[in-house]
């Protein structure tokens, strides 16, 4: 039985993407099981689906006003180079408001649904192969993982939005009487999650590199500081879930094929800039084909 795991990453999903389309296309590798955290989450309907033209195109050419009806951010362009600060405004109105978040992200959700279609979904539940989805439910401090033949249009939606929610910058959604948010503050690189639900070998796509070599340049105010923090602890998840996996993989005689970033694409994947990611999807397809075999 084999899987595809992809790792969240925000924006680095579209490397991502690069990769999963060389392995599809030109390897033509089939699988029994699609696992994906964030921004994985959005990828692996579509590429279970085979649609790569499709998802590069969505994935692609989505900009921030199609995932923000509130953005925290404001990013400006100086000298060619991107240059993210702080919406005053926006955070202010939500203060003002109450909400538990600096930004809201409802359109994200529309988009999701635009893109993805009952039609598509009804394909996908009528395969032999299996869709998941991780979430995190915040209210019991554990992962969930939602597949697509326990769900409705409707739901499935939510659970690929939800995972994708990177809060407090990303909007908290309560289902069920619970807080959820993005997959992977609770399982980043689902791996053992593959091997608990049957795989003997697994396609793990990483967005980040194996090591780290720069030093780190912390935020110099509190909101960048506070984006830095979170991007530590995420990558802190990262290591313990591939650890786990690994030593997973190990006892159970599962086949771990591991896909890193080889090279540090950007310190804030919630930007989303088309061209970078259109030159990241390219990156991650001639990576996957110029990788030696293990």
């Amino acid at each position: 039985m084999r899987a595809l795991v992809i790792s969240g990453g925000g924006s680095k999903g579209a490397f991502a993407g690069g990769v999963a389309q060389y392995l599809l296309q030109n390897k033509n590798q089939k699988y029994d099981l699609f696992i994906g955290t964030s921004t994985g989450s959005v990828l692996i309907p579509h590429l279970a689906l085979g649609k790569i033209e499709k998802i590069y195109n969505v994935f692609t050419e989505v900009c921030m006003a199609e995932i923000f009806n509130v953005n925290p951010f404001r990013v400006r362009n100086k000298n060619g180079i991107e240059i993210v600060k702080i919406n005053h405004l926006n955070m202010i109105k939500q203060f003002l408001r109450r909400k538990r978040t600096f930004g809201e992200s409802t359109r994200l959700l529309k988009y999701i649904k635009k893109c993805f279609t009952i039609a598509e979904f009804e394909e996908l539940k009528a395969a032999q192969f299996d869709v998941v989805i991780s979430v995190t439910n915040l209210s019991q401090n554990r992962a969930e993982y939602k597949s697509i033949h326990d769900c409705t249009y409707a739901e499935f939606c939510d659970w690929i939005w939800i995972s994708s929610n990177y809060i407090p910058f990303m909007s908290l959604v309560t289902r069920n009487g619970c807080d959820y948010g993005d997959g992977g503050f609770s399982s980043l690189v689902p791996i053992q999650q593959a091997i608990i639900r049957g795989a003997t070998e697994i396609d793990v796509i990483v967005l980040e590199t194996e090591k780290r070599t720069a030093k780190i340049t912390i935020g110099k105010n509190p909101f960048s500081l506070l984006i830095d923090l979170f991007r530590i602890e995420l990558d802190q998840i990262e290591k313990h879930d591939i650890l786990l996996g690994k030593l997973s993989a190990g006892d159970n005689n599962v086949k771990l094929n591991i896909y890193y970033t080889p090279i540090e694409l950007t310190h804030n994947a919630l930007i989303f800039n088309k061209t970078q990611m259109k030159e990241w999807w390219k990156k991650g397809f001639d990576y996957a084909k110029n990788k030696r075999e293990p």
